[in-house]
């Protein structure tokens, strides 16, 4: 009779992506990111991902300069509507369809940076409970009126918790550091904790020049 067969450890399962680089422009899953590409690299990166499978890794790197050191996390976005102006450029919007952390970056011939990736699954069916939804939104209310926003909070209440909850996230007026921080916690009740936090913190007021300030 056969022995019993040996349980190892299942590897995650890694992709090569693509990357666009960019300080301070976040992307979510199942958020939509709008983008003038320009740069010669960058609209190679584009023409290789049409031709492809239309997907392009988005990631902060930690510094604005070339060859910069990469955030440990990004997301995948779908090239969905395109626009190719006569001149080269492009006019895109990518649709955000999962997370994903760096293993590594690999040497590549194209001028544009790519990485071995392991993707992440989130739990798209989590919600938070309504003392938890009716608390962020109270502190959203509060943030938002302190900065002079104008909000549709009819259309907000209609958001289900995960668009809500990375909407907020992908827009508001936060440090790249902040916002990185809240694409790379795994759950949504600790984004949304950490989004709250950070409002608070965003919304203390400096006196001298009435700016918002984290001091």
């Amino acid at each position: 009779m056969p022995g019993p067969v040996e349980r190892g450890t299942v590897e995650p399962m890694t992709t090569r992506l693509s990357i666009f680089p960019l300080p301070g422009v976040i992307l979510f899953p199942g958020l939509q990111l709008p983008l003038h590409i320009f740069e010669p690299r960058y609209r190679a990166l584009v023409s290789d991902a049409l031709a492809r499978d239309r997907r392009i890794g988005m990631i902060q790197p930690h510094r604005a300069a070339e060859g910069a050191p990469l955030f440990a996390i990004g997301c995948i976005g779908r090239i969905g509507e395109v626009e190719a102006l006569e001149d080269g450029r492009y006019n895109i919007v990518l649709d955000g369809e999962a997370r994903f952390r760096v293993v590594r970056e690999v040497e590549s011939a194209t001028p544009f940076r790519k990485v071995e990736a392991e993707l992440i699954g989130d739990d798209a069916d989590e919600v938070l409970s309504s003392i938890e939804r009716a608390g962020f939104e109270r502190e959203a209310r509060r943030f938002a009126d302190a900065q002079g926003y104008s909000v549709d909070w009819e259309s907000v209440a209609r958001l289900d918790d995960m668009s809500l909850i990375n909407g907020v996230s992908q827009i508001a007026p936060f440090d790249p550091a902040s916002k990185q921080a809240l694409l790379e916690v795994d759950t949504l009740r600790e984004r949304c904790e950490l989004l709250i936090q950070l409002m608070q913190f965003y919304g203390r007021r400096d006196g001298d020049e009435d700016r918002v300030t984290l001091q």
